[in-house]
């Protein structure tokens, strides 16, 4: 296959490109990015391209693989190294209590809060705090188990009511 013909195929599939790419990115500017860095690779890659062979998976799979590395190296870059002699991990999108009070303070506030529920949204929500999962809590309170779902999700949007922190 000539060299024009292959730029011939990638031209005519680019449009194919752009509604994965959105999809991976979720963002207009990113997925242009990765369709341009996805057909500069299958440029550069041209002579790994067996003739006959489907284009567009070839050229999905160019672009999953950038997408993924670039995820892979942007998660590395949020995590750094501390040097003191522990040698722990710190992350950089989680937050610390430093002090145990305020932490003690919290936790009472979570708990008055959640015993302020009514009854038929505490108990179920309490079960499922303690790590039981749905259809166990549905078999103990003999309740459907949308029931005991829906009692879940209307608890946890009283509560998040009820803890209005900033």
């Amino acid at each position: 296959m000539s060299a024009l013909d292959f730029d011939q195929m990638l031209i005519n599939n680019t449009d194919f490109l752009k509604p994965f790419a959105f999809t991976l990115t979720r963002d207009n500017e990113a997925a242009k990015d990765l369709i341009q860095e996805t057909l500069f690779r299958a440029l550069a890659n041209r002579d790994k391209y067996n003739v006959g062979t489907n284009i567009k998976a070839w050229l999905y799979t160019i672009m999953r693989n950038i997408f993924i590395n670039n995820y892979r190296r942007k998660s590395k870059q949020n995590t750094i190294f501390d040097n003191s002699p522990n040698e722990f991990l710190i992350d950089n999108n989680q937050g610390a209590i430093s002090n145990e009070a305020i932490a003690k303070l919290n936790m009472k506030e979570v708990q008055e809060a959640i015993y302020q529920l009514p009854v038929i949204f505490r108990n179920p929500f309490l079960l499922y705090f303690d790590g039981f999962k749905y259809h166990e809590i549905a078999d103990m309170l003999q309740e459907p188990l949308g029931t005991i779902k829906s009692r879940i999700h209307f608890a946890r949007k009283l509560l998040k009511s009820q803890i209005q922190r900033y």
